[in-house]
């Protein structure tokens, strides 16, 4: 069974940085894109950064040169890190395979842009 767990959201104020990170189990994660993804309220979830497992990364426009995926596949881990934030990246954060599975979504990570 797959398991993906969030962390490492808050409330930040514009222009400041938060570090997500995501444990996954119960999948071959080496082999796998893996992805994040967030849903602001009243929005479809939308992909925002992917990595393959031969590290090649992928971002959407609204947030490249400003969010950096990472991964550790010794720990399963695949991370976010994320800088000038902006109220619009106000959103509930997610990690799954991309293409996501859709059997597995976690319950994410809130991440509230506001001062």
């Amino acid at each position: 069974q797959v398991q993906l767990v969030e962390s490492g959201g808050g409330l930040v104020q514009p222009g400041g940085s938060l570090r997500l990170s995501c444990a996954a189990s119960g999948l071959f994660f080496s082999i796998m894109t893996m992805g994040w993804y967030r849903q602001a309220p009243g929005k479809q979830r939308e992909l925002v950064a992917s990595i393959t497992s031969g590290g090649t990364t992928t971002y959407a426009g609204s947030v490249k040169g400003r969010f950096t995926i990472s991964r550790d596949n010794a720990k399963k881990m695949v991370s976010l890190q994320m800088h000038s934030l902006k109220p619009e990246d106000t959103a509930v954060y997610f990690c799954n395979t991309s293409p996501a599975n859709s059997n597995s979504w976690g319950r994410g990570t809130q991440v509230t842009v506001s001062s």
